[in-house]
């Protein structure tokens, strides 16, 4: 462990801190691609000040206190690979803050891009008004979901309760209790019957080989949220089967799958997949329309 005996400002420990990550040779994907932002992140958030604060703060001194736990922090960090989210216990998604800790994924999926953009142009927004979150996890996509559509109610689902109780957390936090319906199902199966405009999910979708290579941060998360089997497929698959008899006649289904994308559309040649691109990077997100999902159970 090092000794910060000598460290007395804020600057002190973002240099430290990048210093010892760099060294460590830390896997970064949790809201930061580098040492230096994960440093910030760490520090700045840890003494509760703003990303965007005057430079001439990072000179002021620190308390004893303040010291000792960014000390811990930092130990954390490098020693025992934790995620900085899980280390400050929030993270962002489509703008918004979230708590998040060891019982939910830490949210970073490309599908808050479309969401911010009200799934625009595949779906009229002033034509939604129910949308249904597979795998809700931390609840941060059922939250989005209803600040972009105040009109709209979602239901957010998760097989497990500890991940629903996060997501309550996060549900209050953003005082959206009147929009947002937190459910126990086992992906669509245990769902009351109702049909959703829009279907949205990021369920699990890593294989057997990427499991077994996960940098250690991703192995600090819940192995329920993230192994799917030998390809990756096993839940995407049964939303696939399961899909059409919840979504309304114009509605649609997004899915995140990772780099399972390949050995999807390798299985199911016929189907019609749309994978979406994103401005801000990352992939592996198809969507159908209803449409397309009913053409495919008639010819399959």
């Amino acid at each position: 462990m090092t000794n910060y005996t000598d460290l007395k400002t804020i600057r002190d420990y973002i240099r430290v801190a990048t210093s010892r990550f760099n060294a460590a040779g830390l896997y970064y994907g949790h809201g930061t691609d580098n040492a230096w932002d994960e440093a910030i992140a760490l520090i700045l958030h840890s003494l509760h000040l703003p990303h965007d604060i005057n430079p001439a703060i990072l000179d002021a001194r620190l308390t004893p206190d303040e010291r000792k736990k960014l000390g811990a922090l930092i130990d954390s960090r490098v020693e025992k690979k934790i995620p900085v989210p899980y280390l400050t216990h929030e993270a962002w998604f489509a703008g918004l803050p979230y708590y998040v800790d060891e019982r939910v994924l830490i949210p970073r999926s490309p599908i808050a891009e479309l969401i911010e953009n009200q799934f625009i142009p595949w779906v009229e927004p002033e034509s939604v008004y129910h949308i249904l979150d597979v795998c809700t996890g931390s609840g941060c996509i059922a939250i989005a979901c209803a600040k972009a559509f105040p009109d709209a109610q979602i239901d957010a689902s998760d097989i497990s309760t500890e991940a629903l109780a996060v997501a309550k957390i996060n549900v209050l936090r953003h005082g959206v209790e009147d929009q947002v319906e937190l459910i126990e199902s086992d992906l669509l199966c245990t769902l009351p019957p109702k049909q959703y405009d829009i279907i949205v999910s990021n369920p699990p979708y890593v294989s057997t080989e990427e499991m077994f290579n996960l940098p250690e941060e991703y192995l600090q998360e819940p192995k329920l949220g993230l192994a799917a089997g030998e390809e990756g497929l096993d839940f995407a698959l049964r939303i696939l089967k399961d899909a059409h008899k919840y979504l309304k006649p114009h509605g649609i289904l997004i899915v995140e799958v990772g780099n399972s994308e390949y050995a999807l559309a390798e299985k199911f040649p016929g189907i019609p997949f749309t994978w979406l691109e994103f401005e801000r990077g990352g992939g592996g997100v198809f969507m159908l329309t209803a449409e397309q999902l009913f053409e495919n159970r008639q010819n399959n």
